[in-house]
């Protein structure tokens, strides 16, 4: 070896913060891009970030704006910051306490948050697509730049499901099925947007709070109900204006005259009898297949779903109103002599009942919960007795977040949670090749707690002695979520 090789050697730092164990040279980053070699010194080189909230009732503030304070480490009001893991690394697999365990008093209480940001293997997105389209079968895999990336879970009222990422997929499979995998789910996290294909199904295109885009189609509204939910909903709306309504929908269609609800106020067989299978009077399942039709189904023309119209019963004359489940679709026909459906413009008095529908549906989005296990050593990190924190966060004693935003915690073993993207600052995620996604997760209790489960005292510090050898930034608070101190 030279000795400018050996120079070189030499100055190379070696980084612990994952698995990867990087040795990075002088003025280089380690595979990840979040550390790198600073003077010999290995330093991450994102700022940690510490959110405030406004005491000021009249000043306005944008939940995490874009706008930052650089932070010098002078002095602060307790009672305004939370600290998140944001920036802050991390001590993984934990054999040493976590990166910033940080001590504060709020209401004359002293507490204490420990932060740090959590590699994680085991963790998954469950996405809730607002959508009556048909996106693809329940099981079937969805796919991302070609790899296997998740699966369709069973459908939700008014909306589609995915489960993406997992285990299986990151590490389970090749190594290019896991480097889009942890790409797709970093790219989730921070709020972008996806393209995904599913089999033998849609095309999507997905982010955080935006609405969903379905084979090129933009979502616009989610639906107010089922076709018999919505029957239920404007019966009375309907009555005296029309002999009767079907409401078309690929789950539960709905028709006016059987309806509990149109027997109640008084409406008459209409003789009018619906293809698929008649379940309780008035609702009718598998009147067509699924699609991006009619509320949901493959159809385009309604009345390929009436069977027949009974002699009799029916009459020359009657009014029959046909309406999605979203309002976005409807059609107005009057019988004539040969009990022939035909067509004609809606009368004022229904078209408004028809865009209260669509004023009653909720606008469509996409929702993305982020579900990581923190069962693991992360919890060493906090105490040298892990199944104290499992036990303390389950009885509540301990507040669990993650950048701030609340979590939902899953009953049964280990630290399990569950948080909307959408509700933690942007860019919280980051990656490691290994690979496995980077997430930010706070624990935050009283101190006298914290001495109680075995935690790390001798590591605890001032929340302004941080910036001593770290960048750090202050955004705004999110002011819809759930403020952590007491």
């Amino acid at each position: 070896m030279s000795d400018s090789e050996k120079d070189s050697s030499d100055n190379k730092v070696n980084c612990d913060a994952c698995p990867i164990l990087c040795r990075i040279s002088p003025g280089k980053t380690g595979s990840c891009d979040r550390y790198g070699n600073f003077e010999g010194k290995l330093k991450r080189i994102d700022p940690i970030i510490l959110t405030q909230k406004t005491v000021e009732k009249n000043e306005a503030l944008v939940p995490f704006s874009e706008n930052t304070l650089n932070w010098k480490g002078s002095v602060i009001n307790h009672e305004t910051i939370f600290p998140t893991a944001i920036g802050a690394g991390t001590t993984y697999p934990d054999y040493k306490p976590a990166p910033f365990i940080i001590a504060s008093k709020h209401d004359d209480i002293d507490m204490i948050t420990v932060v740090t940001e959590g590699i994680f293997s085991y963790c998954s997105y469950k996405i809730k697509i607002d959508t009556d389209r048909y996106v693809g079968p329940e099981q079937s895999s969805v796919k991302c730049e070609g790899e296997n990336v998740g699966h369709v879970m069973t459908a939700e009222y008014g909306s589609q499901m995915l489960s993406l990422g997992g285990v299986h997929h990151l590490t389970g499979g090749s190594k290019q099925e896991g480097r889009i995998t942890c790409q797709m789910m970093e790219d989730l996290g921070n709020q972008k947007s996806v393209e995904l294909e599913i089999e033998n199904g849609s095309k999507l295109i997905i982010q955080a709070g935006k609405s969903p885009i379905i084979d090129d189609i933009q979502e616009e509204r989610m639906r107010v109900g089922c076709g018999s939910a919505t029957i239920g909903i404007f019966a009375q709306q309907w009555f005296g204006k029309v002999d009767e309504v079907i409401v078309v929908d690929e789950h539960i269609t709905g028709m006016l005259s059987e309806h509990q609800a149109g027997r109640y106020i008084g409406m008459k067989p209409s003789g009018i009898r619906l293809r698929g299978r008649r379940s309780t009077p008035g609702r009718y399942f598998q009147v067509a297949n699924p699609g991006h039709g009619w509320g949901g189904t493959d159809i385009s023309d309604p009345l390929e779903i009436i069977d027949r119209i009974k002699e009799g019963v029916s009459f020359p004359g009657l009014k029959l109103l046909m309406v999605s489940t979203t309002g976005e679709d409807a059609a107005y026909f009057v019988l004539n002599e040969n009990l022939k459906p035909c067509k004609e413009r809606i009368p004022g008095e229904l078209q408004k009942v028809v865009d209260r529908i669509g004023e009653n549906c909720e606008p469509a989005q996409s929702s993305v919960l982020f579900v990581a296990g923190a069962g693991g050593s992360l919890r060493a990190g906090v105490t040298e007795n892990p199944v104290r924190l499992t036990r303390s966060v389950r009885q509540m004693i301990t507040r669990t977040t993650c950048g701030g935003a609340p979590v939902y915690v899953w009953p049964g073993g280990g630290i399990t949670v569950m948080v909307d993207v959408s509700k933690m600052p942007q860019n919280s995620f980051g990656s490691v090749p290994t690979p496995a996604i980077v997430a930010p997760i706070e624990f935050t209790m009283k101190l006298k707690d914290f001495e109680d489960l075995g935690g790390h005292l001798n590591h605890v510090r001032e929340i302004e002695k941080i910036p001593e050898n770290r960048e750090t930034k202050i955004i705004n608070w999110n002011e819809k979520n759930p403020w952590p101190f007491p």
